[in-house]
């Protein structure tokens, strides 16, 4: 039986640990116990953080695994390609981990080869920056999280260092970017690739909170673009996924289209998008199975997506600001368009980053479920 190794072990990486031992691999889980869901369903289990590489490395090496692999998780990306690297297994290339996880190296990337993104720069560990010429609005994010945490919109000056110091804290490197803001619609596009070769699978509209935080309340798919803005977008995308080095495996582009048709690349991630968007809803509206894709991309197994269907789906989240869909997870079984729903905390807060979302719904439908 072939072995493969999951690195997380958190709901994120559920839905990969299922899949794998669905298609019949021998899975081994990488996470710390706190929060490891995937502990009690993948064959072996290491209470390792996903940030030990060199552990994770001498594990995997006495393991023999066959492939390795994460969705929804940045950090885990970068363990994912040292470990696969040295062991000559299927990944990105490990000498380019850091620029499709580090908001700031990433910008410097698609400004060098062209790639359309907001005007940036960095506040270091010592809190060092400098935005003369500037015009405010702009957003502060820490350079290496994800889920909107430590992001922050600002909107005047005396507000800007607080916003760096809250970026900072939750910041791996202690590190933050400053961004000019993209005012404008937000998408993303979920693509998977082999050997270089992109596939765009689906692209996703998305829908935030106001200002401060933006924190995602809903993902629909397919976007309702204009045809002819959809080509310039995959195009758009094409070029930053090679200009970034993603050569396997799934990638998220996050982007923003002002009124007037301006694209923007707001970041990239060099795996699934979270929230449901890679492990359910491009299943759910195009019917090809992209975690079995991602999966098999690791193992050398990948086959060219087909795209079998052409339905609508989404997810929606509670929190307090989104109160009035509790009646629809609670009614979910009078709903045929839901196909999944839970309440994750009883108590519904205001949310600043998608960990204080208290629920969801999921649904399928062949228009889109609007509320």
């Amino acid at each position: 039986m072939k072995k493969i190794a999951i690195i997380g072990g958190s709901y994120l990486q559920l839905p990969a640990v299922l899949k794998a031992k669905d298609l019949g691999y021998e899975v081994h889980c990488f996470s710390w116990r706190d929060g490891a869901v995937c502990e009690k369903y993948a064959d072996f289990f290491y209470p390792i953080s996903i940030i030990e590489k060199e552990q994770i490395l001498e594990e995997c090496q006495r393991i023999k695994i066959d492939g390795i692999t994460t969705i929804a998780s940045d950090v885990a990306v970068l363990t994912v390609n040292y470990v696969a690297s040295r062991m000559e297994l299927i990944s990105n290339p490990d000498e380019y981990s850091q620029i499709t996880t580090n908001k700031y190296m990433m910008r410097k990337c698609f400004i060098e080869n062209g790639v359309p993104s907001p005007r940036f720069t960095i506040a270091d560990s010592k809190g060092t920056y400098n935005v003369k010429g500037f015009s405010y609005p702009i957003i502060v994010k820490p350079t290496d999280r994800s889920g909107s945490r430590g992001v922050e919109k600002v909107d005047n000056p005396s507000y800007l260092n607080e916003a760096v110091e809250r970026a900072q804290k939750e910041s791996f490197s202690g590190a933050a970017i400053i961004e000019e803001f993209i005012s404008g619609r937000e998408i993303s596009v979920e693509s998977i690739s082999y050997k270089g070769v992109h596939y765009i699978l689906q692209i996703t509209d998305k829908v935030t909170t106001e200002a401060p935080y933006f924190v995602e309340l809903e993902h629909h798919q397919p976007t309702t673009l204009p045809e002819d803005i959809q080509e310039k977008v995959k195009n758009i995308v094409l070029h930053a996924l090679d200009a970034l080095h993603v050569e396997f495996g799934a990638s998220h582009s996050e982007l923003k289209i002002s009124s007037n048709g301006d694209i923007r690349v707001i970041e990239i991630g060099a795996r699934m998008g979270g929230d449901f968007i890679g492990s359910t809803l491009v299943r759910l509206s195009t019917g090809y199975d992209f975690l079995k894709g991602v999966i098999k991309v690791a193992m050398g197994e990948f086959e060219k997506p087909v795209i079998t269907q052409h339905m609508c789906s989404g997810v929606y989240f509670l929190s307090k600001e989104t109160e009035h869909i509790k009646k629809y997870i609670d009614n979910s079984s009078e709903y045929p368009e839901i196909v999944e729903a839970q309440i994750t905390d009883p108590v519904l807060k205001n949310i600043e980053c998608s960990g204080d979302r208290s629920g969801y719904f999921i649904y399928q439908s062949d228009k889109r479920f609007l509320l």
